[in-house]
């Protein structure tokens, strides 16, 4: 900036020749246009004959910026009246600067080159000073907001309580301490290559957020280092890291002849690892990708065997069974390997053994088989042959097709009606007890009248305290059927605030039906407006 300070110096001392010069020098120095160069003049000039003549004047001044030529000129407009005497002037007064002049006329009343004195030169120096770093600072933020997502190479300037920042060339950049490699150390005259995280325009110029963190930097590094993907013929779909220690990304191939995991790793391993000496030592499992979900998840989790995949799409969780030598291997260290698995795969992966998953399996069935016996008032044998068929609620027993009942072996139409026919009465004495509930905890009975919402879930909702339609119009849709966030089993991190998800998480209703159910809520809202609008329009009318 120092040239700039000198070269804003001499522009309010120098001659028309210096004038053009100065503006070249600036302008090629800061990469900016020429014309904003001598548009600073200009308004540095004006401001200081407005000093000079007073700055109740309105004064111009133009560069020429061909011939370097300076005009000071000061405008006056021609009224009947004069209220400002600065910058107005009367019909007779006005002849004298501009025969034949008119009423709404403005005249141009040339003004003498001025000296510059100390103060108004250090003035003048400020404005083009401050003018060419705006200027300078636009052309740094249209240079990089297109850039985002690009890798790019700088030298570390400095390191500012663990920021560190890099010089790019024409601009700085920033590499926020969590978007640093964990354990890597930079020093100042280092050169360092990382993805340009966001652009963003602040008051005090446009901020460069840069990151040698985010997966996105590992699957730029292979597009450099594999011409396959660069190329588009192979595809990263996915990919996770755990900065500084293991990663892992989801390749496809669109050439058969081509297998993606041999092309990213190279001959004897040389284009990963040059990904891997530029990420610090980082490992990296390249992994088939795969659009059947279950086979992704089993490539995954390698290099544990999986025994058997279930997955929930309602919940985006996948249940994983595994041998139980693998269940140390499928977890990974400080469950690294299951956590980077989820990441790649978008769901949350609950691990278990098959001794886990045989105790649940059993559980499951006692305790829904003792629900069917209590509720249907069957025998534990019949019980016990619904669950084998895969009945689980009875919701399930009452609403299935009958003959879909019947076609169980061992049953008949008469034996299925009454099956059906005890199921829907169950559910009535639910929805009852539900409902006596609902209204012990005082729960409005208009809040049974909005959609979707059944007597168990109202009682949910008094139980959180949201008894009224205000009460519900209040919420917003994550607040009332937001879901939890998946746990991930043998796998939490320690003091980590876990996601509770919204009030009725549990009934699985959709943004849309929460939406619904809300907008409802507030309708009375709008139907208290309606009579003041109606008793306007009649006052209205009787006027």
């Amino acid at each position: 900036m120092a040239t700039t300070a000198s070269a804003a110096q001499g522009a309010v001392s120098a001659n028309k020749a210096e004038l053009l010069a100065i503006a070249d020098a600036v302008a090629r120095e800061k990469l900016i246009d020429r014309a904003i160069v001598i548009e600073a003049m200009e308004d540095a000039i004006q401001r200081a004959a407005r000093a000079r003549y007073g700055a109740e004047n309105d004064i111009r001044a133009k560069l020429d910026p061909v011939s370097g030529d300076l005009r000071l000129w000061r405008v006056v407009e021609v009224t009947e009246q004069v209220d400002d005497y600065f910058k107005q002037v009367s019909l007779e007064d006005s002849q004298k600067l501009q025969p034949g002049a008119v009423v709404g006329d403005y005249i141009v009343d040339p003004l003498p080159p001025i000296e510059f004195g100390r103060i108004a030169a250090q003035a003048a120096k400020q404005v083009i000073f401050q003018k060419v770093r705006d200027a300078e600072r636009e052309r740094q933020y249209e240079e990089f907001k297109d850039r985002v997502g690009e890798i790019i190479t700088g030298v570390v300037k400095r390191v500012e309580f663990g920021h560190v920042v890099v010089d790019l060339g024409r601009a700085e950049g920033v590499i926020r301490r969590d978007q640093q490699i964990p354990r890597e150390v930079v020093r100042v005259g280092d050169r360092v290559r990382s993805l340009i995280l966001r652009v963003a325009r602040e008051n005090r110029g446009p901020q460069i957020f840069l990151s040698r963190a985010h997966p996105d930097f590992m699957k730029k590094l292979f597009a450099q280092e594999v011409p396959e993907i660069y190329d588009g013929i192979i595809e990263i779909k996915a990919a996770a890291r755990d900065p500084g220690s293991r990663a892992k990304i989801g390749v496809i191939s669109h050439d058969s002849s081509i297998d993606p995991v041999g092309a990213c790793v190279g001959m004897k391993g040389s284009r990963v690892q040059a990904v891997v000496q530029e990420m610090q030592g980082e490992k990296i499992d390249i992994i088939p990708w795969s659009p059947d979900l279950a086979t992704f998840v089993v490539n995954a989790l390698q290099p544990a065997t999986v025994s058997r995949v279930v997955i929930d799409e309602e919940e985006s969780r996948i249940e994983v069974v595994v041998p139980d030598d693998q269940l140390s291997l499928a977890i990974g260290r400080r469950g690294q390997n299951v956590r980077l698995a989820s990441q790649l795969t978008g769901s949350a992966i609950d691990i278990m053994t098959e001794a886990d998953a045989s105790e649940k399996r059993q559980r499951e069935f006692v305790e829904r088989s003792t629900m069917f016996q209590e509720e249907l008032d069957v025998d534990e044998t019949l019980a016990q042959l619904l669950v084998a068929e895969g009945f689980g609620a009875l919701e399930e027993v009452a609403y299935v097709e009958l003959d879909e009942l019947a076609s169980i072996e061992g049953f008949d139409d008469d034996l299925a009606t009454e099956l059906q026919s005890r199921a829907t009465e169950a559910l009535e004495r639910r929805e009852e007890a539900s409902r006596e509930e609902r209204r012990a905890l005082g729960v409005e009975d208009s809040l049974a009248e909005l959609p979707y919402l059944t007597e168990q879930m109202l009682v949910t909702l008094g139980k959180a305290g949201i008894k009224t339609l205000d009460d519900l119009a209040d919420l917003a849709t994550d607040e009332l059927v937001q879901k939890k966030r998946p746990e991930q089993r043998r796998q939490r991190e320690p003091n980590r605030s876990e996601d509770k998800g919204g009030v009725l998480a549990e009934y699985g209703l959709s943004d849309e039906q929460g939406n619904e159910i809300i907008m409802a809520a507030r309708a009375h809202w709008f139907e208290d407006e309606e009579p003041k609008a109606g008793e306007d329009a009649v006052a209205e009318s009787s006027q």
